[in-house]
């Protein structure tokens, strides 16, 4: 069985790491984040009135 000249593992790891970050830079950018929506009347603030 004939063995692979190493140029040739050169060339499939530079095939397979590309292939991986262009498929991570692919997902990283295709993901669209949801902000969730809060309203002020969540929040209920009491005004704080100091005498001093």
């Amino acid at each position: 069985m004939p063995q692979m000249a190493p140029l040739s593992w050169l060339l499939l790891f530079i095939v397979f790491s590309t292939t991986l970050i262009l498929f991570s830079i692919m997902n990283y950018f295709m993901v669209n984040p949801t902000t969730p929506q809060t309203t002020s009347s969540q929040f209920k603030t009491q005004a704080l009135n100091w005498k001093w």
